[in-house]
């Protein structure tokens, strides 16, 4: 099965430090996936330009730039355009009344997982949402 790789590489933008190395640590112990972290939607985006990812999860709220606009960079990009992205963030895109409504992205992300979240399900969350 694709979810017991441990070669996979997911990188994680969101400019929360804590949360970052909680998620770090959890999945790599966990699942052995390989983590990397952004602060900035810029620093993921140069990340995911030169690292073989096989996942991007992304904060909307960042401190350079709201997410759906890296998200449209992410997937108008040749090189990062294939790259699954889920939401990680702490409003629900699928309200209609967010401020961070999905509107017409929601072909662009592979799913979405809400803050606060139970990080011991959150690779099971990633499993599930990507169908590995």
């Amino acid at each position: 099965m694709f979810n017991s790789n441990p070669n996979l590489c997911i990188l994680l933008i969101d400019d929360e430090p804590d949360l970052c190395r909680i998620v770090k640590i959890t999945l790599e112990r966990l699942k052995g996936w390989k983590i990397l972290t952004a602060q900035t939607g810029q620093d993921g985006f140069t990340i995911a330009q030169t690292q073989p990812l096989d996942l991007i999860l992304l904060d909307l709220s960042l401190p350079d730039g709201n997410g759906w606009e890296w998200l449209q960079t992410l997937k108008t990009n040749l090189v990062t355009r294939s790259i699954p992205v889920i939401l990680f963030t702490a409003s629900d895109p699928t309200d209609p009344n967010s401020t961070d409504n999905l509107g017409g992205n929601s072909a662009d992300i592979a799913g979405v997982i809400l803050k606060p979240f139970n990080v011991l399900q959150l690779a099971d969350q990633i499993i599930t949402q990507l169908h590995w």
